[in-house]
């Protein structure tokens, strides 16, 4: 039986929102999901909304509320006004459409009429609409329930697929759970019902608490699975000098002027012409092509080495101290991913310029 908390007034300021009217402050919470009902053509559609404004529009004089030693719903029923909720609150509400199993949410386009009734989504709608899988599906992330419902009435699963196939950021402020929020997915990815193959960058050493999982009841499975957790401090970070770019030493070598970086490149240029194929050089073999790069002949023959190259040797030097970048060692991706594994690599140690052209690498 439908919920009913209010009664279309009419239009928002929008044309995608719709104002209500109610008195029950309780079921009007902002962000809370409601409907109306419409016809098209012979079918009634449930159309979804999401509360986005509430606002006090009649309510006991403000002198009542003045004392504090005076009760207002006493002096109320004293003038004879005994209603229970003797507050009006106009609501707004930004529509999102009726639910379409193949389709998801379309919005028909249909304003309610004024004098139309507003009900509360109910739990089992709201389970079916907002999760296209259901918790411990194949391919599901369980990450939590629905906040403004009861605890785990409403779980929210999200598409494991949709989740992994294109670029996702948890934004939020300072303390706010983005940390969390993401170790969830990640113990949701290495579940037996998805055993993933997970590689994470921990540039604060926040998540070498995944290795809990080993052992873990939730994390096996009747066939013997046991999520395996690799956690690689920077020690075992090696990156072959030969794999990285232009662009990529570029990002290391400090305070570069625009004659340096031409030079850098024309090195690499160089490099790449005197090197072909797979050739695993090193820092000695690309300050040679800087050097290559940097000398020109005068007019009576006589080469000449400008005064780039020597500058960009000192930096490539300090490059080559560096415990991350190597001749031959190299953390290939077949060493980080293994279905059913996570591999935590720390980077806390490392240089935010080292960490980005690790990654990249």
């Amino acid at each position: 039986m439908l919920q009913v908390i209010g009664t279309v007034k009419g239009p928002g300021e929008t044309g995608n929102e719709y104002l209500f009217i109610t008195a029950d402050n309780s079921e009007v919470k902002i962000g809370e999901f409601v409907a109306y009902q419409a016809q098209q053509d012979d079918e009634t559609l449930s159309i979804l909304g999401k509360i986005a404004d509430r606002r006090l529009i009649d309510h006991l004089p403000d002198r009542i509320f003045a004392d504090t030693e005076i009760n207002p719903e006493a002096i109320a029923a004293l003038v004879g006004f005994a209603h229970p909720n003797p507050e009006i609150y106009e609501v707004a509400v930004t529509v999102i459409g009726y639910f379409h199993p193949a389709l998801g949410f379309i919005n028909p386009r249909l304003t309610p009429d004024p004098g139309s009734k507003v009900y509360r989504v109910d739990d089992d709608t709201l389970r079916q609409v907002v999760n296209k899988k259901q918790p411990q599906e194949v391919g599901a992330a369980h990450v939590g329930s629905l906040l403004l419902r009861p605890s785990e009435a409403v779980p929210v699963a999200l598409d494991v697929k949709e989740l992994v196939s294109t670029h996702m950021a948890i934004l939020a402020g300072t303390g706010s759970g983005k940390s969390y929020t993401a170790g969830v997915l990640i113990e949701e990815l290495l579940r037996p019902y998805n055993r993933a193959a997970v590689l994470v960058f921990d540039p604060h050493g926040e998540y070498g608490t995944l290795g809990d999982m080993r052992g873990h009841p939730a994390f096996q499975a009747d066939d013997g699975y046991i999520p395996t957790v690799q956690i690689l401090t920077p020690d075992d970070i090696r990156i072959r000098m030969s794999s990285l770019d232009y662009y990529d030493v570029l990002t290391l070598l400090p305070d570069m002027s625009d004659r340096q970086q031409a030079i850098l490149n024309k090195g690499f240029a160089i490099l790449k012409r005197h090197r072909k194929g797979d050739y695993r050089w090193d820092v000695n073999d690309l300050i040679r092509a800087v050097h290559e790069a940097d000398t020109s002949v005068d007019d009576e023959g006589n080469e000449k080495l400008g005064s780039s190259a020597p500058a960009i040797e000192w930096k490539l030097e300090r490059l080559a101290q560096s415990p991350y970048f190597d001749r031959m060692n190299h953390l290939a991706p077949k060493d980080l991913f293994e279905p059913g594994q996570v591999t935590v690599l720390q980077m806390n140690e490392i240089s935010q310029e080292e960490q980005q052209v690790i990654c990249a690498a």
